[in-house]
This record gives structure tokens, C-alpha cells and sequence, in this order.
């Protein structure tokens, strides 16, 4: 058995994926925990087979989910790699993890991988969309999920970091080949996102990530996140879709590419921005 890192996966119904997962990390010979939502396919059966250990729990949102997994699994290993369902590890990345050895990463506490995301089977490669690094192999103990966010999901660690830039993550969500799962999933984030912004605005939440525009990538984001929630909203979401198409050379992602960058870009931000006054207007009708 690995006794370097060992991998968590988030679930819910993921037969169409967990499998695919699987097979990326076969022969890293790590233990798997898996942190289910109550799947109603056969996710939990994948698993058993895969002799992951597997608790359940109700989903409210992703930082909540990884906080329990992040305290309720038994981790015996120094390092824990947090990956979605809809993950898959690329064969150099996997070269990478083989060759990892805890004794020689004793100053950092944790590593950034480079992601690469599918939609509809074409790889957003402009638009800001890549490269893309993503805190997903933390030292246990050190990292934790940061509850400040309501949906964008990431971990901290107050230690040292490094970034992998060659291996990567593929990110692809095959039920999102279906543009009605793709509107409802996203519908039920603008909730989450326009609830989070909302209480910015009224100052009962804070920021973990301090922000830094010349920090590391969480930093860099926590610094674009306040620019972003100081712009006018309504007009925001047009900024920043003409950013991403034109600035970011997102066109040259082609038809597929545009439809996503107008849809995450544009029409999602929209979305919340509307549901962001609807909050507000309620409460002072309650108030």
C-alpha cells in the first residue's frame, strides 16, 4: 500500500464516471476514501469493488463536503489528493504521483495541479480557461476546506506550495453533454454563489484566502474575486464575457468553446446578479 498519499473522491451518482477515474490511478496502489452524497446508481457498488472506504453524507454544499471528509476519514498517510468523480488523471501527472515521495516535499505542504476542462467534449484551452491550477494534493493536517466560500470549493494550507504545470487533471463532466443538466446544475450554483455575494455585501462574510494579485493562484483569485464584487453588477457579466472572448482570446475556442463562455461567463453571472436583488429586495421587505 502507498505510504505517501492517499486519494478522496466526492460523489454522487457517478457510475458514468468513477470508473474512468479508477482506471487513471490503478497502480498507484493508494488507499481510496470516498465521501458519497447517497447515489441511487451504482456508484456505491463501483466503489466496493475498487475496496474504497466509503462513508455517506448529505450534501449541502462542496466546501461543507470536503470539510467532512477532511475529518471524518481515518488518513493514515501524509498526503491526501482531493479529486471530483469527474476527474482523470493524465498519464504524466500519474508518472509524477508514482515517483512522489513524502522525505522529499518536507518544506511544502501542499501542490497545485494544471487542469485541462471538457465541455461537450471540446477542451477550453482560452478564455482564462487554461492554464487553470488547482490546490488538489494537501499534507494532512495542514489543509483545510475553506468555509467561506458557498460554491466555489478550494483548500488552504498556510505552508509552503509548488505547482506541477506538466501533469494534468482532465476535467470533463459527461452529463453535461446534456445542456438541460448543464442550465440545472448551474441554476442551483447562481443560488449558492448569489446567498455568498449577498452576505459579502452585508459584511457577515469574510474572505480566508488573503488576496494577492502576484500571490499564488488562490491568492490571485481571491484578488480578482475583489475586483469583481466591485463592479457594477448587471454590467459586470458583459465585461467580463467580452474579457474572456476577446482579451483571453476565448474565440479561438471555436462554436463549442463560445457557447460555454457565454454561458459560464455571461449567462451564469447574470443569473446571479438577478437572484442577488431578489435577495436583497426580500430582505428589506422582512426588515
Amino acid at each position: 500500500m502507498n505510504q505517501h498519499f492517499s486519494f478522496i473522491v466526492l460523489t454522487y451518482n457517478e457510475e458514468i464516471h468513477l470508473p474512468r477515474l479508477l482506471s487513471s490511478i490503478a497502480g498507484l496502489d493508494a488507499q481510496m476514501f470516498l465521501l458519497d452524497s447517497y447515489s441511487s446508481d451504482n456508484t456505491i457498488a463501483i466503489a466496493e469493488k475498487a475496496r474504497a472506504t466509503i462513508l455517506q453524507n448529505k450534501f449541502e454544499n462542496h466546501p461543507k463536503q470536503w470539510d467532512y471528509a477532511l475529518n471524518n476519514f481515518d488518513i493514515k498517510t501524509p498526503w491526501i489528493i482531493c479529486l471530483d468523480a469527474d476527474q482523470i488523471v493524465t498519464p504524466e501527472l500519474y508518472q509524477q504521483l508514482a515517483a512522489f515521495k513524502n522525505e522529499d516535499h518536507q518544506q511544502v505542504d501542499g501542490i497545485y495541479f494544471n487542469r485541462k476542462n471538457y465541455f461537450k467534449g471540446k477542451w477550453i484551452k482560452y478564455g482564462g480557461y487554461y492554464p487553470f491550477y488547482l490546490l488538489k494534493m494537501i499534507r494532512y493536517g495542514k489543509g483545510f476546506s475553506d468555509l467561506n466560500e458557498n460554491m466555489d470549493h478550494r483548500f488552504v494550507v498556510r505552508g509552503n506550495t509548488v505547482i506541477w504545470k506538466n501533469g494534468h487533471l482532465i476535467e470533463e463532466n459527461l452529463k453535461e453533454n446534456n445542456i438541460r443538466f448543464w442550465i440545472d446544475k448551474h441554476n442551483r450554483y447562481s443560488d449558492l454563489v448569489a446567498i455568498e455575494e449577498t452576505e459579502r455585501i452585508l459584511g457577515v462574510r469574510e474572505q480566508t484566502v488573503k488576496p494577492r494579485f502576484w500571490g499564488s493562484p488562490d491568492e490571485r483569485t481571491a484578488w480578482l474575486k475583489q475586483l469583481w464584487w466591485r463592479l457594477p453588477r448587471y454590467i459586470r457579466p458583459l465585461l467580463y464575457y467580452i474579457y474572456r472572448v476577446v482579451f483571453r482570446l476565448g474565440i479561438l475556442d471555436g462554436r463549442t468553446g463560445m457557447i460555454f463562455h457565454f454561458l459560464q461567463g455571461f449567462w451564469f453571472r447574470l443569473i446571479v446578479d438577478i437572484k442577488i436583488d431578489e435577495i436583497i429586495k426580500q430582505r428589506k421587505k422582512l426588515s
